[in-house]
């Protein structure tokens, strides 16, 4: 507990405090315009009651209060958000959601075209981002899903005819390819395009992703009674379908009010200690798509949990909107306002609304509902998860029913280039940020030596942990995948670090694989248990199965990913091996610019002397080493496009 004496020396200037436990760590980071009065209400009743009633929890947690003044309510707010991705205090909001949403991007032409402008400037495309970079492109979304993304990026290709290929092959293309013969592009990478009506149709696509259906709907038509009056029915059928097929995406659209704004609109739901906060994406006054973030323990008051929300997913480097609207009435409005609106830049500001009526109170009303919908469906799932968890406990025989599994596989070619994948499940839900891959030492096509060296490097590092919370910490379950042999390796590794793999705390492994049933030809999962000689069948639609084949899948799909990676990656640095004049910068120069060994055996001497770094001696020596390269292969100058 902090004294008094303590509360009353604080400074009364902006900044930001950090309440950290007896050991150090640092619990909670706040910000406040004057820092005795808002660190006083956690400890003192009176005043703004919602930060003593609500924070207990702090107060039994924290032994001391370190603060620091900065000159303004704006610094305080960047240097709060920087202290928070640095200390990952347990105490403050933290965005989970498990997911990575996609926006799409389009880089717009210059207002000025001419020859001298890169083709790639010129011609832009349409493209999927997990990122909003620092640059002039325009972004679209959040997509709460990536097949939504990619479905509307499908609509675009199909009826607005803008390219598809990457900016490399736009300008390295010498002739035209199927999209263009089927008519989803207008060919600017081998046909004479003309720049101004190229601008037209990202003009149609800028329109179509900003949510301006009704007046694209309306320049199409003009356009397609212009082509139909010169007698250019092709065309005009193209704009036809293409005015079709934005009705279709417009019907399909719940539209929630008249503005034709864009708006983020959040909402809360508190059940017990866990809160429930989503956001609704209004685009153009239709309901786009939401997002949804569950929060366990936490007792701030509502200001705070949609505060630190709004904060924390926009700093993100998400799509800030024209408008932020909020339930709550946020103590910091205006500042926050100010820094959504620099974020956004263009010079047009952000309103943060926090209506009490009208169309805005009842799209807070809805975005609450949704929020109440998001808890019980996620207390249902949570229920299932924990129901299936307990039956797999009691039919393989696992000491308590597992909350945190781990699953290990081994991806290699004929034993080269051999890796391994670890993926954490918790609760059932993928923990990303436990994921580990391991680059194996073990030479050879032999897969139980390389389970046993994986398992253990890995539990080496749990015979150190001691906090149960460290991402290194033992779980309660291994799961191999494989049969009894790796099954063998796993626990022979566990044996020999001296991990309990007997008493009531102990962790529990099994393998699971496939066992061929030669009477029907089916292929069954099932599960190998240490010390047991018969596998366990678990029914094909249990939920205890899908569970571990869930994972065990996921584990399949990270190691061969990252095995994909490793190959590639030697790959393309033997093919640049041992050409005079050429180090490792400049093959990385080489591949960065070109994006591709196939390209780079395309290029001629020219092209590539003009790559960052690179000399003519230099270009002419990789030119000579890859033609030589295709001679030893027997390739032939079509080496190139076979690869």
């Amino acid at each position: 507990m902090i004294d008094d004496d303590v509360l009353d020396r604080l400074p009364t200037a902006a900044g930001v405090y950090l309440f950290a436990a007896v050991d150090g760590e640092v619990v909670y980071v706040g910000k406040a315009k004057n820092l005795r009065t808002r660190v006083r209400q956690y400890f003192r009743p009176g005043g703004d009651e919602r930060f003593f009633v609500a924070a207990g929890y702090l107060r039994r947690a924290a032994a001391t209060v370190e603060t620091i003044v900065v000159a303004g309510e704006k610094e305080a707010l960047l240097l709060e958000n920087h202290l928070i991705k640095r200390h990952q205090p347990r105490f403050n909001v933290k965005l989970r959601d498990d997911k990575q949403y996609l926006v799409l991007r389009v880089l717009p032409p210059p207002p000025a075209v001419t020859e001298a402008t890169p083709a790639r400037r010129r011609f832009p495309r349409v493209e999927v981002a997990r990122n909003i970079g620092d640059d002039e492109a325009r972004y679209f979304g959040p997509y709460h899903s990536a097949t939504s993304a990619r479905e509307t990026l499908r609509v675009l290709n199909r009826h607005f005819q803008l390219r598809t290929c990457t900016d490399h092959v736009l300008e390295t293309r010498g002739r035209v390819c199927l999209q263009y013969q089927i008519k989803r592009c207008v060919g600017p990478c081998a046909v004479a395009v003309d720049p101004a009506a190229y601008r037209d149709q990202v003009d149609d696509v800028l329109m179509f992703l900003a949510g301006k259906d009704r007046e694209l709907v309306a320049r199409l038509g003009q356009r397609m009674r212009a082509r139909a009056g010169a007698e250019d029915f092709e065309s005009a059928a193209h704009l036809r379908d293409s005015i079709a097929a934005v009705e279709r995406t417009l019907a399909r659209q719940h539209v929630v009010q008249d503005d034709f704004v864009d708006q983020d609109v959040w909402g809360l739901h508190r059940e017990g200690h866990v809160a429930t906060v989503i956001v609704l994406f209004v685009r153009a006054g239709k309901l786009v798509g939401r997002r949804v973030f569950h929060q366990k323990q936490q007792e701030l008051p509502d200001t705070e949990v949609v505060g630190a929300h709004v904060q924390q997913y926009y700093a993100s480097g998400t799509v800030v909107p024209d408008e932020v609207v909020v339930g709550v009435d946020l103590d910091d409005g205006e500042l926050v306002a100010d820094w959504l609106s620099g974020l956004r830049g263009g010079g047009k500001r952000v309103r943060l609304l926090e209506p009490r009526r009208g169309t805005r109170a009842r799209l807070v009303e809805l975005a609450d509902r949704n929020a109440a919908a998001a808890a019980a469906s996620r207390t249902d799932r949570d229920d299932d998860v924990r129901e299936a968890l307990v039956r797999m406990a009691e039919r393989l025989g696992l000491a308590r029913p597992p909350r945190r599994i781990e699953c290990y596989d081994i991806a290699h070619i004929q034993g080269s280039e051999t890796v391994a994948s670890m993926v954490t499940f918790v609760d059932g839900v993928p923990a990303r940020g436990r994921y580990r891959t391991f680059k194996v030492r073990t030479s050879g096509n032999d897969d139980f030596a390389s389970m046993y060296e994986v398992i253990g490097r890995r539990f080496k590092r749990a015979a150190e942990a001691t906090d149960p919370d460290d991402p290194w910490a033992a779980p309660d379950l291994v799961v191999i995948d494989g049969g009894k042999g790796q099954l063998a390796s796993a626990v022979a590794a566990l044996t020999d670090l001296g991990l309990d793999l007997d008493s009531e705390r102990r962790i529990d492994v099994i393998g699971l694989a496939k066992e061929r049933d030669l009477a029907d030809r089916t292929a069954p999962d099932r599960v190998f248990r240490r010390g047991v000689k018969d596998a366990v069948a678990l029914r094909p639609s249990s939920a205890e199965l899908y569970v571990l084949a869930r994972i065990r899948d996921e584990a399949h799909r990270v190691a061969n990913s990252f095995h994909r990676a490793r190959r590639g990656k030697r790959v393309l640095a033997s093919a640049l091996d041992d050409i005079p004049g050429i180090g490792p910068t400049r093959r990385k120069h080489l591949l960065r610019h070109f994006g591709s060994v196939r390209a780079i055996r395309a290029a001629s001497v020219d092209e590539l002397a003009r790559a960052p770094g690179m000399t003519r001696v230099a270009a002419a020596a990789v030119a000579a080493h890859l033609a030589a390269q295709d001679v030893d292969e027997g390739s032939g100058p079509d080496a190139a496009a076979t690869e």
